[in-house]
């Protein structure tokens, strides 16, 4: 059997000097006996996938609202797609696989339903009463440090710094990092790094598969990208359209993962890392400079194919038209609440505790935040449609 010390010894003698070992973790902020066969990340990847947050990304879902249909992604298949395209490159690079899953896995447990629009509806509301705003980023930290309890001896999942930094501090050109002051002068993992390129990675090459699939998009309108058309060239011609647009998606991934490991790698020689330890001082000085990146022209390449798609996707009627349902929908919850806060649970709105302004949004707000798409649609239906069952 192989033990956790075992595991250690691996990772010594498989992973890259500047990779993140488990056994030079910062450790957690309640201190626990370790475990026997696991190492602090493979425990932290698990306790992720065990909480309920986590369970609940299957009906949380991306551009698509889940009465659209269940082809389209959801938050827990895109989850698993960052996982797998961050791993693939990891491995490639000699990182720590497990703290790259942990991150991965539990990068979006704080999205409210309906996908950005659901998110920037809460932040809204919440600053124009100034009782704060909402950052998913933020909101996943939360979760993992305090809305989930498990443990007799602890809120939260007590996971280790490496991961809540990596969830606290995920930046992408959808996802905003969000610093608080007791992580202020901690710097992020490569492993980290990778998590939040491949999460990029993962929503251009599903925004364009959803896209396709639900005819907003049509290929001919991807045409003037460089990039699609270079992924074009290595589909075979005259295919099945369905199989066209598994093969183009499947190109795109690889063309992308190809150039990031080049540029990286160029980038991981030029600097010399000789621990891990100096890869988190650099992120904390060098926020413009990702040792972990793609080459510059392919960054252009994909800023070019992502406008295209925002514009044909983001902007196509459906999507519009469901964008503002969404926020109906949240509006209405959150504004009957708060005129009858009594409408919510007990252990949301506990009845023998006086409320401030702030902290009676706050609650509302969380509360929602932890809503699938399903569970805000019914609730929506009990509360606004007559001889709906409560």
């Amino acid at each position: 059997m192989r033990t956790r010390q075992d595991s250690e010894r691996l990772e010594e003698k498989i992973l890259a000097p500047y990779a993140m070992r488990s056994k030079d973790s910062a450790g957690r902020c309640y201190s626990e006996p370790q475990h026997p066969t696991r190492t602090c990340y493979q425990r932290d990847r698990d306790r992720i996938v065990h909480c309920e947050a986590f369970r609940k990304l299957e009906y949380k879902t991306q551009v698509f609202v889940i009465f659209e249909g269940d082809y389209y992604r959801t938050r827990l298949t895109h989850t698993i797609e960052v996982a797998q395209i961050a791993r693939t490159i990891g491995r490639n690079l000699l990182l720590n696989e497990d703290l790259i899953e942990a991150i991965a896995l539990a990068h979006d447990l704080g999205h409210p339903p309906f996908g950005h629009a659901g998110e920037s509806t809460l932040n809204a509301i919440m600053n124009k009463a100034h009782a704060g705003s909402f950052n998913h980023n933020l909101h996943s930290y939360e979760i993992v440090t305090q809305y989930e309890k498990k443990y007799p001896d602890f809120v939260g999942l007590n996971l280790s710094e490496e991961v809540l930094v990596g969830i606290l501090k995920h930046e992408t050109d959808y996802d905003k990092g969000k610093g608080i002051s007791s992580y202020k002068d901690k710097g992020s993992t490569l492993e980290a790094k990778v998590v939040d390129i491949a999460d990029a990675l993962a929503y251009l090459s599903h925004d364009i598969d959803d896209g396709l699939t639900s005819g907003c998009i049509t290929p001919e309108d991807l045409n003037e990208s460089a990039l699609w058309q270079k992924a074009s060239a290595m589909v075979p011609r005259g295919i099945d359209a369905n199989i066209f647009k598994y093969q183009i998606v499947r190109a795109l991934i690889d063309i992308q993962v190809k150039d990031l490991l080049a540029e990286s790698e160029k980038n991981l020689k030029k600097h010399h890392f000789r621990l891990s330890r100096d890869v988190k001082n650099y992120h904390l000085k060098n926020k413009k400079y990702p040792i972990i990146s793609f080459s510059q022209n392919m960054k252009n390449q994909r800023d070019q194919l992502q406008r295209i798609v925002h514009k044909k996707l983001y902007e196509h009627y459906r999507v519009v038209r469901m964008t503002d349902k969404a926020r109906r929908i949240i509006e209405d919850l959150f504004g009957v609440y708060l005129k009858t806060p009594k409408q919510l649970p007990y252990n949301v709105y506990q009845r023998n505790k006086k409320y401030t302004i702030r902290k009676k949004y706050e609650a509302i707000c969380n509360h929602i935040a932890s809503m699938t798409d399903r569970f805000a649609l019914d609730e929506h239906k009990k509360l606004f449609e007559p001889y709906q069952k409560v």
